[in-house]
């Protein structure tokens, strides 16, 4: 019988050779070579877990926030090399989900 950690190594293997991995890893280092598009991005995904982590605390987040945010995506999606980078990490974040759905369905209890 094969170890579960045996087989957690092979999907993590799996993973790393996947496609959307690989684009993901192409795309961050594409962005992150160049200073400027690194620090637009971080500052992005920064002002984004702020409004996220205030959310979570049930904190009323102004609609003028929320516009800035999507105003700053706008601007940074017309950036061709940031655009390709947050299409390749969003194909890749689904991967992750799926993988993490698929692993919570197989544990799940029965609720008897």
């Amino acid at each position: 019988m094969n170890n579960v950690y045996d087989q957690a190594h092979k999907l993590a293997r799996a993973i790393r050779a996947s496609e959307e991995y690989k684009t993901y890893v192409g795309k961050r280092k594409a962005v992150y070579s160049d200073e400027k598009n690194k620090k637009m991005v971080e500052d992005f995904k920064n002002k984004v877990l702020q409004i996220q982590m205030e959310q979570m605390s049930g904190k009323e987040v102004e609609q003028e926030e929320l516009e800035k945010i999507s105003k700053l995506e706008e601007v940074l999606t017309l950036n061709p090399t940031i655009n390709d980078f947050l299409n390749a990490e969003l194909r890749f974040s689904q991967l992750v989900q799926d993988i993490n759905k698929i692993i919570g369905d197989a544990i799940e209890l029965e609720n008897n």
